[in-house]
């Protein structure tokens, strides 16, 4: 049986999602809690979304775990009483044939937000808010988001990963001001490792008139890392949702997922 599991977290104390020996991950804690309610010999392997960095917070993670004979029902229950406090399971439900929680969505879409006003952010949000002691044109930040949309290689804005391709469809980029948060809006099919956070980077350095809008179209063109671009802290990026497709559509986006993007298209035999 699969099961899929929508979960929140804060990421303050986590070194991200993927276990780590030795470290504390949302992974681990949440894979722990359910061989511990099932009394597992071994804790059994979760297969998220998005593996979000250290630090990074989730209001939407998706993930899915195969089990056998279990009343999920009494495993959501008994989940919640035993998972940290920092995390909380929205929901646990069984999921539809073809369902995979990375490779069957769509959509990943994350938010930043920055307070750039000299006081700096609330402390009741300041673990998820970025102080910021220059002001951010917000204008400028759109302008320069707009030369990224689409498909296209972001080496310049990730870590490369030995055998993993950098080639993404950037579907969403935008910024908007409410007083003195100013919120960025990410979404894409799927992201590389820092990839928005280096993004936001970009969109800061031209927020506050250190570059023209674009220049974030040059960075992108180089197609390697860009010292200029600062990988923008942590705590302010939120993992809001992913999207799938409905459920007749999920084994397809599954498969189609799968194939490199830096592969040729597939031709057919006559």
């Amino acid at each position: 049986m699969r099961l899929r599991l929508d979960l929140s977290y804060d990421g303050t104390d986590f070194r991200g999602w993927a276990t780590q020996p030795g470290l504390r991950t949302v992974q681990g804690e949440v894979e722990r809690a359910i061989g511990t309610v099932l009394r597992l010999e071994a804790p059994p392997q979760l297969t998220c979304a998005g593996r979000t960095d250290a630090g990074v917070h989730a209001r939407g993670q998706v993930a899915h775990v195969d089990l056998d004979d279990v009343d999920p029902s009494t495993l959501e229950r008994r989940l919640r009483r035993l998972l940290p406090s920092d995390i909380a399971l929205r929901s646990l439900s069984v999921a539809p044939p073809g369902f995979d929680a990375r490779f069957a969505a769509v959509e990943r879409r994350y938010v930043y937000r920055i307070c750039d006003a000299p006081a700096g952010p609330d402390p009741l949000v300041r673990g998820t808010v970025v102080a910021w002691r220059r002001p951010l044109d917000v204008d400028a930040m759109n302008a320069a988001g707009a030369h990224l949309l689409g498909e296209h290689d972001f080496a310049a804005f990730c870590r490369r990963r030995e055998g993993a391709t950098t080639i993404r469809t950037l579907l969403e980029l935008s910024t908007v001001r409410s007083g003195d948060l100013v919120e960025t809006t990410v979404r894409a099919d799927a992201f590389c490792h820092s990839m928005v956070r280096a993004l936001m980077g970009a969109l800061v350095a031209v927020g506050e008139g250190r570059f023209e809008p674009a220049w974030s179209a040059e960075v992108l063109a180089h197609a390697v890392r860009d010292t200029r671009v600062t990988v923008m802290p942590a705590h302010g990026l939120v993992l809001e949702q992913v999207t799938y497709p409905d459920d007749g559509g999920l084994a397809a986006r599954a498969v189609a997922s799968r194939r490199r993007r830096d592969e040729p298209p597939a031709t057919s035999r006559t």
